[in-house]
């Protein structure tokens, strides 16, 4: 396994050892005693989720509120996505910047975001199934989020917005400087 960390500090690519012969290929898609040997600390996960979606979808940008926030493991079974992560945490020197990257079937990358991180992403294939391992319970109480289109974190979503689908919750969240949130994130 390869794990390297992007401008945002904490938040890694991780690229697995594959091997491939005639009958096809095998990795380790997760080994806790390697991965927390390669992000430098202990993650203990308790909590997976799969979700499928269909070619335009665009979920979050969300993340989990103070005591609850989550870190993620995230990768894709089966397709294609723009997995976006946005830094959230108030101390941060890159609080508000963004990071972008395609995660895939194909290329089999997983990225970890640690806690205090908002995260989406858009499906670009006609279809996707993203798995996610989280370090932390999800409650409904502490839900929280940023508009994917905010100006102030200029993500290039890499498709036409007209052709987008979301959720009702998510054409309702708030922009980052207006997030009543902000104050109250607790990262």
């Amino acid at each position: 396994m390869k794990a390297t960390e992007t401008k945002l500090k904490g938040c890694f690519i991780i690229e697995p050892t594959i091997f491939e012969d005639e009958r096809g290929y095998f990795f380790e898609s997760y080994n806790h005693r390697d991965f927390c040997k390669a992000i430098g600390r202990e993650v203990i996960f308790v909590q997976d989720n799969q979700s499928f979606s269909k070619k335009g979808v665009l979920r979050g940008l969300h993340f989990q509120k103070g005591e609850h926030a989550q870190a993620k493991l995230v990768s894709v079974l089966q397709g294609k996505i723009q997995d976006v992560v946005v830094d959230l945490r108030k101390d941060s020197p890159t609080f508000g910047q963004h990071l972008s990257i395609e995660l895939s079937d194909e290329n089999k990358k997983q990225l970890f975001i640690p806690r205090g991180f908002a995260h989406g992403f858009l499906t670009l294939s006609e279809t996707a199934n993203v798995f996610y391992k989280c370090d932390n319970y999800y409650r409904k109480e502490a839900e929280g989020g940023v508009r994917y289109d905010d100006a102030s974190l200029g993500i290039n979503w890499i498709c036409d917005v007209q052709d987008l689908l979301f959720s009702k919750r998510d054409m309702t969240l708030p922009f980052l400087n207006s997030n009543p949130d902000k104050k109250r994130m607790g990262f």
